[in-house]
């Protein structure tokens, strides 16, 4: 996902993904891990065009 995110609205998504992950197959949620990749504006292209960043 494109950078830019607050640290609250990160850990929120991360908490989220988490439980809902947890809930659909049952692993307890201190066996899931999520990683946030967060790209640059610059480097994400969608269907041979650079994506512009939404303000």
């Amino acid at each position: 996902m494109l950078a830019g995110r607050s640290p609250e609205q990160l850990e929120k998504m991360m908490k989220d993904v988490t439980r809902v992950i947890s809930e659909d197959t049952g692993a307890p949620k201190e066996h899931i891990s999520v990683i946030v990749s967060e790209l640059g504006k610059n480097q994400l292209a969608q269907g041979g065009e650079w994506r512009k960043p939404q303000e």
